[in-house]
């Protein structure tokens, strides 16, 4: 087995693609700020309230927070179907552009609006109509920097490469926990509720203007010839081949509605083990850091093993394992709330649960024909965050709240991976290395 882990200097990019290092980059860079800021409302969700809402009930606070913070997930759908046809149309490129400077544009606006002590009402109006344009523009960013990380990949090194989609999203979530961690550790309460949020914010619309001039550069790849097999035939039509495609999009849209699920119950947990479990801010924001880190590197692990073995099995075998463990350690978690527990328990969680997710990335974008690739890989990935994503913290916190039982989080944690698990078994596979050498016609 070929111990190298990524792209190497012998791994030639394809013709009229970026190289393998320049293409991450790009990718990742804009993906992650994008990423951070969509995160950041999670992690300073308690803050935001206090600013932005009325209400003297702090349970009636976090939730008006947390529903602001799924009226974003409304128009993600909108956005990778509109954002992307658009990169199937006009290009990769000019699709992750786009994307990018409307949310520079949401997230500015977010991080300046007046506290409901000034404005009243026009507070929380003004987040829900920044949380639209947010929800939109990040709905139509993922479509596009897949496609484009697929291909602008050698094709030994696809699953690699695509993997740092899901890595992004990692370093964009380190980055909000270090954040919160540093803010809450300097900062007095209310300090955070007053700017200390705001200051957050700011600092995902600073890095804008690099993004864009990284993104600008890329060489588009839309129409370049790809003679990697495939495990389908190419259409005469945008509407036939989704018509070919629906059981694979169907898959798609199951294990992200899992992958959803177990991605926000983490991303939760500054907000759980504060408001529910009484532990202190700074362990809060710590498991942010260090559940997405043993992400990161699992996705990138899963990413490159899926091209040396398969993607089926580096999805379904993983996942089973992260279905196994999953009870005991939550209730580790609970049961001691120390912060010994939490950042172990959700260490481990996530490097066992990143490595199937590493595989399914690429597994679903190779599946899909290049001309329905951007809208088609957008379009269910937005369905599966609007309908589980953006109404998975609220459910949580509502669950908690009438059966009086922290562990009920766990229950539908655990509803949401037997169904992942289900749609991971049927999913075909795709990797080169179990297809064979021979070559296709583009896609």
């Amino acid at each position: 087995m070929d111990a190298r882990i990524g792209p190497t200097l012998d791994d030639a990019p394809p013709e009229g693609s970026a190289s393998p290092a320049r293409a991450i980059v790009a990718a990742t860079v804009g993906n992650a700020l994008e990423f951070y800021d969509f995160l950041t409302y999670t992690f300073f969700a308690i803050q935001i309230g206090h600013a932005l809402f009325p209400t003297s009930s702090a349970y009636g606070n976090l939730m008006l927070s947390l529903a602001t913070f799924g009226v974003g997930f409304v128009t993600r759908p909108i956005g990778g179907l509109v954002i992307g046809a658009y990169a199937d149309r006009a290009g990769r490129r000019a699709a992750m552009v786009l994307s990018f400077t409307l949310m520079g544009a949401a997230i500015a606006a977010m991080s300046l609006i007046p506290p409901y002590s000034r404005i009243g009402l026009a507070a929380p109006v003004l987040a829900v109509v920044a949380r639209l344009a947010m929800g939109f523009s990040l709905g139509g960013e993922v479509g596009p920097t897949t496609a484009y990380l697929l291909e602008a990949a050698p094709v030994a090194s696809r699953g690699y490469m695509v993997a740092w989609q899901g890595a992004s999203q990692g370093i964009a979530a380190i980055a909000g926990g270090l954040v919160g961690l540093l803010m809450s550790a300097v900062m007095a309460p209310p300090s955070l509720d007053a700017y200390g949020w705001r200051i957050a914010f700011l600092l995902g619309a600073v890095a804008v203007p690099f993004g864009l001039w990284v993104r600008r550069g890329l060489p588009e790849t839309l129409h370049r010839i790809d003679d990697a097999p495939a495990p389908f035939s190419e259409a005469a039509t945008r509407r036939e081949a989704v018509r070919q495609n629906w059981p694979v999009m169907v898959l798609g849209i199951l294990v992200l509605a899992y992958g959803t699920i177990s991605t926000y119950v983490v991303q939760y947990l500054p907000t759980f083990t504060q408001h529910t479990l009484h532990m202190s801010a700074g362990p809060a924001f710590a498991v942010a850091v260090i559940s997405n880190l043993t992400a990161l590197i699992s996705n990138l692990y899963g990413g490159w093993l899926s091209d040396r073995i398969g993607r089926r099995p580096t999805m379904i075998w993983p996942n089973l394992l992260t279905l196994l463990i999953t009870y005991p350690l939550f209730l580790w978690l609970i049961r001691s709330r120390t912060p010994v527990a939490l950042l172990t328990s959700m260490g481990l969680f996530n490097l066992i649960r990143g490595i199937a997710f590493g595989g399914f990335y690429v597994a679903l974008t190779e599946s899909l024909p290049k001309s329905i690739r951007g809208g088609a890989f957008g379009t269910i990935y937005a369905v599966s965050i609007a309908t589980f994503g953006g109404t998975c913290q609220f459910v949580l916190a509502w669950l908690v709240q009438i059966t009086g039982n922290p562990m009920a989080l766990v229950w539908y944690l655990l509803a949401a991976t037997v169904v992942g698990q289900l749609a991971m078994q049927m999913f075909p596979e795709s990797a080169p290395v179990r297809l064979g050498p021979t070559p296709r016609n583009s896609r």
